[in-house]
């Protein structure tokens, strides 16, 4: 049903609501009742004085008269769609409990950008940045998520991140991207499904067009399925849906859909191959924001070990009930792949790999000659250090540290020369020390020089070397 065909309906008292921008869904059912769902409060209930079974009848009756279809009895169902909207009808002779009604928006606009997905918690700064990353080195990202969730607003925000001189296929059941409209001067070619042309019929086509990056608006069906794995192993890129309980669990809920008796172990490993990412995009109602909020919850990096050949998932990143996120850096897999896209990803995109993080630590992070990252330590660490060493000793690890402590020898000036000298303190006592003191303070003054360690303790051991050893007396 295009704009001018559609042009000729008349919404009546939906009008108000399809408006506004704020609202995503209307849903008419249960003889009256009327749901309505907004960006920024999700569900609610609305009242619309006069709107009843019979006014959404005659609206359903123009749909069918315009696109040339019945909508009665022998044919209770009734899809109309255009650029911005889709509608679905159900007769009242299946809805036992009245005629029901869904329209959802789809807009030709991109919703998303860094400062709303950064300010609202829909994802963090190195978490953007790094999706980013992913897609402009050519990584197959599926996003997983509920119905509602805003799983083709991101995969849309996400392609928006393509480069303008690579070519974008299209392929959607009911159309929902609208990539040509808002890219109009981008080579992109929109193609849908429709009972004679199905998924394998206009995958062929898409292959013949030469694409680099094909956009399958949702996974749903075996059929789907198996383009998703075509388009990848023939070496175009995908971004697409699928609905599933986390972005973990994506190759199995691919193998779910399948309706052949394929196997299991070399399906899952396939989809792990071929895909690199997966996103879980949550959307809920937040009493901490007091607004429906939606965010990713969940990035996982698929690949399979080269050692035990088994597919493996790298958590990335993860986000749970309470707000407490995780990260993980991604593995070599995921590196190597995008070197060979031409992409240099750091090894450590979230997590410092040879310290700690700043918030642990109040020593700085700096860079080691082999581009690195060491956490600083302070003295008392290096001790600490030292002491264990294989072969080393206190007095080394003295000698090597407090080496200010050696000033103190002034107060007996003549003395210091003995302390130092290798012989050992006990067993000379220098003539100069006796001539220099008087007769009568004799005992006390000599009295420090042979028992060293007690009367200067912290300087002893700086001034001594390495394998001198100190005897009390």
């Amino acid at each position: 049903m295009d704009e001018i065909v559609f042009s000729q309906v008349d919404f009546g008292l939906l009008e108000p609501l399809l408006a506004d921008e704020d609202v995503t869904d209307i849903s008419y059912s249960n003889n009256g009742q009327l749901w309505v769902k907004t960006l920024t409060q999700g569900v609610q209930p609305r009242h619309i004085e006069g709107l009843n079974n019979e006014a959404i009848e005659k609206l359903a009756f123009q749909c069918s008269n315009v696109m040339g279809k019945t909508f009665n009895m022998a044919h209770p169902f009734l899809d109309a769609e255009s650029a911005e909207l889709r509608l679905n009808f159900v007769h009242d002779s299946i809805a036992t409990n009245g005629v029901a009604l869904l329209i959802r928006k789809t807009p030709a606009m991109i919703r998303l950008n860094k400062d709303k997905l950064v300010n609202e918690d829909y994802a963090s700064v190195k978490l953007h940045d790094f999706l980013i990353t992913c897609v402009t080195s050519h990584c197959n990202i599926i996003v997983s998520g509920e119905t509602g969730s805003g799983k083709t607003e991101l995969v849309k925000y996400l392609a928006s991140h393509t480069r303008e001189d690579e070519k974008i296929i299209t392929i959607e059941d009911t159309l929902e991207l609208h990539l040509d409209k808002i890219y109009p001067n981008r080579d992109i070619v929109a193609m849908k499904t429709n009972n004679i042309a199905s998924y394998s019929d206009v995958l062929v086509s898409c292959m013949r067009q030469n694409p680099r990056w094909i956009l399958l608006s949702e996974i749903r069906s075996a059929e789907a399925v198996m383009a998703a794995r075509n388009s990848i192993s023939s070496g175009h890129n995908i971004l697409s849906t699928i609905h599933s309980d986390k972005a973990s669990s994506i190759p199995m809920r691919m193998y779910s859909l399948l309706e052949s008796s394929q196997d299991i172990d070399q399906f899952v490993k396939g989809m792990h191959r071929y895909i690199q990412i997966g996103i879980h995009v949550k959307g809920y109602f937040s009493k901490k924001y007091g607004r429906f909020q939606r965010e990713i919850t969940q990035v996982c990096e698929f690949y399979v070990d080269d050692v035990d050949n088994l597919a493996k998932v790298n958590v990335l990143y993860s986000k749970d009930l309470f707000g407490n996120e995780k990260y993980n850096n991604p593995t070599q897999h995921l590196i190597d792949y995008m070197a060979s896209q031409g992409v240099d990803m750091r090894p450590d995109p979230f997590l410092p790999i040879n310290g700690t993080l700043k918030e642990q630590s109040d020593s700085p992070i700096t860079e080691d000659a082999d581009g690195g990252e060491n956490v600083e330590k302070n003295t008392n660490d290096t001790i600490n250090e030292a002491k264990v060493e294989e072969g080393s000793t206190t007095e080394e690890v003295a000698s090597t540290e407090v080496v200010p402590s050696e000033p103190a020898a002034p107060a007996a000036t003549p003395a210091a020369p003995a302390d130092v000298s290798p012989a050992p303190a006990p067993a000379q006592t220098p003539a100069p020390v006796a001539q220099a003191v008087p007769a009568t303070p004799a005992p006390s003054a000599v009295a420090p020089s042979v028992p060293p360690a007690p009367a200067v303790a912290p300087a002893a051991p700086a001034a001594s070397k390495p394998g001198l050893e100190i005897v009390d007396i």
